[in-house]
C-alpha cells in the first residue's frame, strides 16, 4: 500500500457519464469506504454480492434504491476498499448520493485517481493503466481490441522479456568490473557481442509494433489539397459518406478547412478538406488558403489532387515542390477518372506514388484506403497489435539507442564502465514504460488525462 498521506483519504466519484440513465454508479475507495457505506445504506452485503438497499441522506431520509457491492482489499480494483452503490441514473439523485458522501468522510476524486491508486498498489502497471483510458476513447473496433489487448499485459510482457534480456547483459559486464584487473578482455567475448545484436533487433521489433499500435490509438492526419475544382470536397464525401462539404462548379467555394473523422478499416483518420491552392484578391480566400498549406505541411499524410485527364501541370508540379521536404509520405491522386477513361489502379508516378480513382463514382475508393492504411504501418490489418502512445515509443527508440551504443563501446574495446553505464540507461527507458522508473510529473500528467470516477 502506497504511504503517501493523500492515499489515506476516501475517495469518491461517479463513475457513470454524465447525463441520465437507467443506472447510475457511485465508486467508493479507501480506509473509510465501507463505513461510509453503512451510513448510506444500512449493513454490508457479502464481498461482490450485489443486494437490494436504501440509500439514505445524513437525516435518514430515502433518496434512492438500488444494489450495493463492496470489494475488500486487497482485491479490488484500487487495491483498497471499495463499494460501488447502484442506482437510478438521474444526475440530481447521483449528486445527492455524492454530497451525503462526502458529508461522511470521503472527498471528491481527482480525475483518474482510482486509476491511479490501482497503479501505485500493484493492480495495474503502468501501460495498462493507460489502456483503461485508451480502451474508453477508442473510435474504432480495431481500436477497442488494442487497447484491450494491452489492458491484459500484452505490451507490458514484451517490455519485461527485453528487461530480462538487458538484466542478463548487464549481470556480464558489471561483472567484468569485478575482474578488471585479470588479463582478460571480457567485453571481447562473442556472446555478448551477440547478445546485444539480438537484444537491438528485439528492440527494434517491438519499435515497429508500438509504432503502429500508437497510430491506431491516436489515427492519422490525411490533408487533401491541390489546385481548385479538382474535386477535394468530392472526395471528402466520398470518404465520409455524408455532404459534409459544399461541392460546386466556382472556383474558391472551399474558404476554410473542413474536418471528418471516419473509420478506414479500422483506422481512425481526420480528413482535412482544403481551400484550392491559387493566388487570389480575396482577403477570405486568401486566409483559407493560408491554413491550406499549414494545414498539408502538418498532416502524417498529404493526398494532392489533380485531375486525370489534364495530369500533373506545371502549376502542380511548382506547388508539389513547395510541399516537399516535409516529414510525411505524398500521394498524388488523379482524379475523375470517369470523365478521362482511366482504369482505376495505383502506380508509380514521377511524383511518386499515383492514384487513380473518381471520388463522384467512388471507383478506386479501396484503393485509397489502402493506401491511407499503408501510411499508418497497418498494411497486413492491425490483428494482435497492442494499444501504445507516443511516450512508450519515445522511451523504446532511447533504450534502442542506448543499447547501439552500448554495442559500439564494446565493439570499440572501450572500458566496461561505458557500456554498462549505456546498459544501465537503456534499462532505464525500458522501465519508465511500465512505471517502474517513472517521474511524478509524469503520472500526474497520465492519470489527469482519465476521466473522473475511474
Amino acid at each position: 500500500m502506497v504511504n503517501d498521506p493523500a492515499y489515506s483519504e476516501t475517495i469518491a466519484a461517479v463513475a457513470t457519464a454524465p447525463g441520465r440513465g437507467a443506472v447510475g454508479i457511485l465508486r467508493l475507495s479507501g480506509p473509510a469506504a465501507f463505513s461510509i457505506a453503512e451510513s448510506l445504506a444500512g449493513s454490508l452485503p457479502a464481498p461482490r454480492l450485489a443486494t437490494l438497499r436504501t440509500f439514505r441522506g445524513k437525516d435518514g431520509a430515502a433518496i434512492d434504491q438500488g444494489l450495493l457491492l463492496v470489494f475488500p482489499a486487497p482485491n479490488s480494483y484500487t487495491g483498497e476498499n471499495v463499494v460501488e452503490l447502484q442506482g437510478h441514473g438521474g444526475p440530481v439523485l447521483l449528486d445527492l448520493l455524492l454530497r451525503c458522501a462526502c458529508a461522511h468522510g470521503a472527498r471528491i476524486a481527482r480525475p483518474g485517481e482510482f486509476s491511479e491508486r490501482a497503479f501505485l498498489n500493484g493492480r495495474l502497471d503502468l501501460v495498462q493503466a493507460e489502456a483503461i483510458a485508451d480502451l474508453i476513447n477508442a473510435s474504432t473496433r480495431q481500436a477497442a481490441q488494442a487497447a484491450h489487448r494491452s489492458l491484459e499485459g500484452e505490451l507490458s510482457r514484451h517490455v519485461a522479456a527485453l528487461l530480462e534480456e538487458l538484466t542478463q547483459l548487464r549481470v556480464y559486464v558489471e561483472g567484468a568490473l569485478d575482474f578488471s584487473d585479470e588479463d582478460v578482455d571480457w567485453l571481447a567475448d562473442e556472446r555478448l557481442r551477440g547478445g546485444l545484436a539480438r537484444l537491438c533487433q528485439h528492440l527494434q521489433d517491438l519499435l515497429a509494433q508500438a509504432d503502429q499500435g500508437r497510430r491506431l490509438r491516436e489515427g492519422l492526419v490525411v490533408a487533401l489539397a491541390g489546385q481548385p475544382n479538382v474535386g477535394k470536397s468530392t472526395l471528402l464525401n466520398c470518404l465520409s459518406g455524408n455532404d459534409s462539404a459544399i461541392v460546386t462548379e466556382i472556383p474558391g467555394t472551399t474558404r476554410d478547412l473542413l474536418r471528418e473523422v471516419i473509420d478506414v478499416d479500422g483506422l481512425p483518420v481526420t480528413v482535412v478538406d482544403t481551400a484550392g491552392l491559387r493566388d487570389s484578391e480575396d482577403p477570405v480566400e486568401r486566409i483559407g488558403i493560408e491554413r491550406a498549406w499549414d494545414a498539408a505541411r502538418r498532416a502524417d499524410l498529404l493526398l494532392f489532387m489533380v485531375e486525370d485527364q489534364r495530369g500533373i501541370t506545371a502549376a502542380d508540379r511548382g506547388l508539389l515542390k513547395k510541399l516537399a521536404g516535409a516529414d510525411r509520405p505524398t500521394v498524388v491522386v488523379r482524379n475523375k477518372c470517369d470523365l478521362s477513361g482511366g482504369a482505376p489502379g495505383r502506380s508509380d508516378g514521377p511524383a511518386g506514388v499515383e492514384l487513380r480513382l473518381s471520388a463522384h463514382t467512388g471507383a478506386g475508393l479501396e484503393i485509397l484506403k489502402s493506401e491511407i492504411r499503408a501510411a499508418a504501418g497497418l498494411e497486413s490489418g492491425g490483428e494482435g497489435l497492442f494499444s501504445a502512445r507516443a511516450r512508450h515509443v519515445d522511451a523504446l527508440r532511447r533504450a534502442l539507442a542506448f543499447v547501439v551504443d552500448a554495442s559500439g563501446r564494446v565493439r570499440e574495446g572501450a572500458t566496461p564502465e561505458l557500456a554498462a553505464e549505456e546498459l544501465r540507461l537503456a534499462q532505464q527507458a525500458l522501465g519508465e514504460i511500465t512505471g517502474a522508473f517513472t517521474p511524478d510529473n509524469l503520472l500526474e500528467k497520465i492519470f489527469r488525462q482519465f476521466c473522473i470516477g475511474k
